[in-house]
């Protein structure tokens, strides 16, 4: 339902990560608008942080990270208006099981065989085939993943993956990626990681997309969007929202309030915990997306890296032998190779680690929440325009994608346009 062109409105927006900071900052040129934040910074997963170290202060991110020129046209573009800096930046990834006992890194020839062992190793060689083999046959394996709706552990087994290409290569890269359990992993949708993973260029060897960062933090971006938006509340989370004839009503510390129509960005089991009345259509596509917990742990402690010093990547995925397939992924970003800091010292955010770092090395901490992509969740990405306008109620939010932060800005742009006239630069 789109809103009348001539008619201003006060509009609230709840949440303030990506998805929330762009729909206010779309709408405040022609509305007024109030943005609500349970926390006390903007940004949601933009969380920059001030480090003093070697005598050096600077800052680091410890949510989002990076973007590239392929599959984030909306971010890119927004950045550019805003004129946020940005520089080329590494993807690398490695393994590390065992406490080290079993490492491989994908940079080079070097550091897949950074255990000289397994140059004898068939077990190896076999993954190794059926990375190749993976990564040659996707564009079929998608057109079956579609067809016959299959998960990704269906597909796996139904064509003859090994094990170790599993659970030592396919599904730490994706855990790493999603941050989710490897179990979850297995009962995502074939086809959405596939078509993701081809989108993204993750297999293929050559052309793939170039990777940026924005040196001196992310929040450069989300303090420039909060200069145009009218009412920025820090520490305001929202207890209750109710429509009625006359507008929305929204409860928060700062009482009871009206609004002409209400934009929720806010993960989906939060949105539905706010709605006192919350139609049917509503608790089925709110209710159907799981979201996964993940502490995060910026730290300089290097035995959360992998053991051998050549396979350190910019992304290390880290796990126990037998670990249990439903416990949270454990992945270690090396923000020096990710981000260009003025430090030799190891600068580290860690998510959910197998053990704590050294408590003289731990700078900060925060549990970030991730969406978890099973059937059911992409099934209300489906059905959810059948809310959008209903009740002078919108939804946007990273849920509504692959759970980047294009996602965020393109679902922001999706409900801006029922409002205002879009950015020519705009892609939906």
């Amino acid at each position: 339902m789109k809103v009348h062109p001539d008619k201003r409105q006060r509009v609230a927006v709840i949440g303030g990560g990506i998805a929330g900071l762009a729909s206010a900052w779309l709408l405040a040129g022609k509305h007024e608008v109030t943005l609500f934040e349970a926390a006390d910074y903007a940004g949601g997963h933009t969380n920059t942080v001030d480090l003093q170290l070697e005598g050096q202060s600077f800052a680091v991110d410890t949510g989002f990270l990076v973007y590239n020129e392929r599959t984030y046209p909306n971010l890119i573009a927004l950045f550019r208006q805003l004129d946020i800096p940005s520089c080329a930046t590494d993807m690398s990834f490695s393994v590390s099981l065992d406490q080290g006992r079993d490492e491989w890194a994908g940079s080079s020839l070097d550091t897949v065989f950074a255990q000289r062992s397994k140059l004898l190793s068939l077990p190896f060689y076999r993954m190794l085939s059926d990375i190749l083999r993976f990564n040659r046959t996707a564009a079929q394996l998608l057109e079956r993943a579609t067809i016959d709706t299959l998960t990704l552990g269906e597909l796996l087994q139904l064509e003859g993956y090994g094990h170790r290409f599993r659970d030592h290569y396919l599904v730490p890269m994706a855990a790493a990626i999603w941050s989710s359990p490897s179990k979850e992993i297995l009962d995502f949708p074939a086809a959405t990681f596939l078509r993701f993973c081809l989108n993204h260029g993750l297999l293929q060897i050559s052309q793939r997309p170039r990777w940026f960062t924005v040196p001196g933090g992310a929040r450069q971006y989300v303090d420039k969007l909060c200069q145009r938006i009218q009412h920025v509340r820090l520490c305001s989370p929202v207890s209750s929202v109710r429509r009625t004839e006359q507008g929305v009503l929204i409860n928060s510390p700062h009482g009871e309030e009206r609004f002409d129509s209400v934009i929720f960005a806010t993960h989906a089991p939060q949105t539905l915990a706010m709605l006192t009345d919350a139609s049917a259509e509503e608790r089925d596509i709110l209710s159907a997306v799981r979201y996964q917990p993940n502490t995060a742990v910026l730290h300089g402690d290097a035995s959360l890296l992998p053991k051998r010093r050549k396979t350190w990547s910019a992304w290390n995925f880290l796990a126990e032998t037998g670990q249990p397939s439903q416990r949270a992924v454990c992945v270690s970003y090396l923000l020096n190779a990710l981000q260009p800091l003025p430090v030799s010292q190891p600068v580290i955010v860690t998510l959910n680690p197998l053990r704590d770092p050294d408590r003289n090395l731990e700078y900060a901490r925060f549990v970030y929440e991730h969406p978890l992509f099973d059937n059911a969740a992409i099934a209300a990405q489906a059905r959810l325009p059948l809310l959008q306008g209903k009740r002078n109620s919108w939804f946007a939010g990273a849920w509504t994608g692959y759970g980047f932060h294009e996602d965020g800005l393109k679902s922001a742009l999706n409900v801006a346009q029922d409002f205002v006239t879009l950015p020519e630069w705009a892609r939906l």
